[in-house]
């Protein structure tokens, strides 16, 4: 029986890591629970799976979940804050740690959970995106393993079993288009947040779903796809695949072609992540090509999707520039849910913070660096929200989602 533990337990990812737990009971137990600020939902959770230690990240709501669950005996460790959810992350004797919090608040305790030995399922991308100069030196210190948990990613690292070094030429990353695919560009100017939040394919939190209406999602997968196989920016590809059937491709040295197929379902890439190199037998519903029909592809809209060439292009600066694109996407994304910006400002406030950083950029960033950029990043973000007449607070660093 494998242990886990599970940071973001309240957000989609976590609530469908613990349906994995619940279905299969005598192969995963739950060590550690980590949540935003939903105490309702994480009460349930800890009545249900018991976890030796539990935390919220809203400090002020610990009160509130301590009474929530005062009748459970044995009590388990209840703590609040980044410093408790860092304390989660390394707590015990989980050997995976689910990171599914959104954004880059998931950095700290992932990094406090390499550093005590645990192997890490990345369901938060950020992580390597504004990271990865300090955490992969850390996951090769300490001999841990990094498995992806998205569907892409996944869907890239199952393709690869068996293939032999040096054999990958090429990564074809698939995206559905989202929300917007079939919108003309010209309608982008009247966009709302409703609009936004209609993915057509999978069922994602509210920041992940707008990211994909921008396909920032799928750029900031094509700098974590460098960082975790080893490619260099221009033999990584996207292709809009509107079915979401196909969940990425390989492309290798002799230019065969491996795709990893499935329903939109993140469960599989989860299971997977938990599990391997095993397979473990689901009665979930099997893919049907009759029932899936047909299957298409198309070029990428640069016109609609501009995000998509921000990404490429903080990727190949590297350093610190992509911990400031991701700040700059993540603050720009929550100033357009509260309605504060409009949906074309998303692209234009993340151009102009990655030009004003690039006479500063890091080239070999410190964590330090990371978080100073990440700070800096989006303080420019409000400020220019300001002169757009949007005056707003800044998103904290280290904030989690329900």
């Amino acid at each position: 029986m494998k242990a886990i533990t599970l940071l973001g337990s309240t957000g989609s990812i976590g609530t469908q890591t613990l349906d994995i737990v619940t279905q299969y009971p005598d192969q995963f137990r739950i060590v550690g629970l980590a949540a935003g600020n939903n105490v309702e939902m994480l009460a349930a959770q800890i009545r249900q799976f018991r976890p030796s230690i539990a935390a919220i990240s809203a400090q002020e709501k610990l009160p509130e979940l301590q009474a929530a669950i005062k009748d459970l005996d044995p009590q388990p460790i209840l703590l609040a804050g980044t410093s408790g959810v860092i304390e989660v992350a390394r707590y015990g004797d989980a050997e995976t740690v689910v990171t599914g919090i959104v954004g880059c608040a998931g950095l700290l305790p992932t990094i406090a959970a390499i550093e005590a030995g645990k192997d890490i399922a990345l369901a938060n991308k950020e992580t390597l995106i504004a990271g990865a100069p300090v955490v992969l030196p850390l996951v090769e210190k300490h001999g841990v393993k990094l498995l992806p948990a998205d569907s892409e990613h996944s869907a890239i690292f199952q393709c690869l079993q068996g293939v032999p070094k040096n054999g990958l030429r090429r990564i074809l990353l698939t995206a559905s288009g989202g929300a917007f695919r079939d919108w003309d560009v010209a309608k982008l100017a009247e966009v709302t947040v409703a609009d936004a939040l209609k993915h057509p394919n999978w069922s994602m939190g509210r920041k992940i779903t707008v990211d994909s209406a921008t396909l920032m999602n799928k750029g900031l997968e094509v700098i974590e796809a460098h960082f975790l196989f080893g490619l260099d920016y221009q033999h990584i590809d996207i292709v809009i695949h509107p079915q979401s059937i196909i969940h990425s491709l390989i492309e290798l040295q002799d230019t065969s072609v491996l795709a990893q197929l499935g329903w939109p379902d993140m469960r599989l890439p989860l299971l997977y992540a938990l599990s391997w190199p095993e397979r473990i037998y689901t009665d979930w519903e099997r893919l049907d090509l009759v029932k899936a029909g047909n299957l298409t592809f198309r070029e990428p809209d640069h016109q609609k999707y501009p995000c998509m060439q921000l990404a490429y292009a903080a990727g190949k600066a590297g350093g610190s520039m992509p911990a400031v694109l991701n700040a700059a996407n993540e603050q720009v994304v929550a100033l357009f849910l509260d309605e504060k910006i409009q949906f074309l400002d998303i692209p234009r406030c993340i151009e102009s913070v990655c030009d004003r950083h690039q006479n500063h950029n890091s080239s070999n960033p410190s964590l330090d660096d990371i978080l100073a950029a990440d700070k800096w990043a989006r303080q420019e973000v409000i400020t220019l929200a300001h002169k757009l007449k949007s005056p707003t607070k800044v998103i904290p660093l280290y904030s989690t989602t329900p």
